[in-house]
């Protein structure tokens, strides 16, 4: 069967490749690059002996992507293309409502015209907002997003949802609380085209020495250190589960035509206790500073993993150390 993925030379979408891969798929990415680099295509093919597909589209342009699917028989469908950072999207709001809808909107909109059902989504635990209770559950509310990018993801959800109730489109959304870490190989990993968004590249950047410091924002939150908490799942069982997800719909075990799962460890880390892992697994010691809250950022996330566990089969092997490591592997070869 072959399988779209779009932005699948980005992060996640890059490490969905090879597991897809090696699950005897076969892959077609698109990707516009402007999250990614070219070079990560032959570095996929060296890890699973098998070069994808590639197409440089970027899905705003809707002619380029009806032009895409009316040339390419597609099995299914797993969407990454989307721009994901919380603090930037505060920044730059219409270029993430315009990236991340509307190339939503134009994917669902070519699978219906060439009867493409299986569609997996990129989501977030960022949909929840602050939940009022933890860990979260796929039943908390969905609460005014914090966020342009959050609210992108809620949108998004509800225009897949949508699209359900009036056609054959099957979807999952997986709600991810935060991806971290680097394939085994290190040939793989998290790379941040400018200054990071995320916490870890910035921990790796800084180790390195490319960065002078480390800025954590806010040390007043209410938890146990004042630093926000966060759900770290390594990036490899974050693919896997996409895998296992996509099996589900095209072996129609689905339960309904649009579903979610939260995928996360079940274990809040706080951004100290990440510091002083990767300073344990590494043997660097990180030169940081505490610095405002940044707007958009909530207090504290952490998933319950319950129904991904038993409805899918599916559950985070790898650990926050373990994670850690691999990003620093990855980083030392980047220099």
């Amino acid at each position: 069967m072959k399988i779209l993925v779009t932005g699948g030379l980005g992060f996640i979408g890059s490490h969905t490749v090879v597991e897809l891969q090696q699950e005897g798929f076969d892959v077609v990415i698109i990707d516009n690059l402007s999250k990614s680099t070219i070079d990560v295509l032959d570095k996929i093919a060296s890890i699973s002996n098998r070069k994808p597909d590639y197409h440089h589209i970027d899905l705003r342009d809707k002619i380029a992507v009806k032009t895409f699917f009316s040339s390419n028989a597609i099995d299914g469908v797993i969407h990454f293309a989307a721009s994901k950072a919380v603090g930037e999207s505060v920044q730059m709001p219409l270029e993430y409502y315009e990236n991340n809808i509307s190339s939503l909107v134009y994917v669902l909109q070519e699978m219906s015209a060439n009867n493409v059902s299986n569609f997996i989504f990129s989501s977030s635990c960022t949909v929840y907002g602050q939940a009022d209770e933890l860990p979260i559950t796929e039943n908390a509310p969905i609460k005014p997003a914090e966020s342009p990018y959050g609210n992108t993801k809620q949108i998004g959800e509800e225009i897949i949802k949508d699209g359900t109730k009036i056609s054959d489109l099957k979807a999952i959304a997986l709600r991810y609380f935060n991806p971290i870490g680097a394939h085994e190989s290190a040939k793989i990993g998290e790379l941040p085209i400018g200054v990071p968004q995320n916490l870890i590249p910035f921990v790796t950047q800084t180790a390195a020495g490319i960065r002078e410091v480390l800025s954590i924002f806010g040390n007043d939150y209410p938890t146990p250190d004042g630093t926000a908490v966060r759900d770290y799942i390594h990036v490899v069982d974050l693919a896997k589960a996409h895998i296992v997800a996509l099996k589900r719909l095209l072996t129609k075990q689905n339960k309904a035509s649009f579903e979610v799962f939260n995928l996360g460890t079940g274990k809040g880390n706080s951004v100290l206790e990440v510091i002083q892992t990767f300073e344990k697994v590494s043997g660097k010691n990180l030169n940081y500073k505490f610095v405002d809250r940044r707007a958009g950022d909530i207090t504290s996330a952490y998933a319950d993993t319950t129904i991904a566990n038993k409805e899918l089969g599916w559950k985070a092997e790898l650990s926050l150390e373990d994670a850690l490591l691999s990003a620093w592997k990855w980083q030392l070869t980047l220099k």
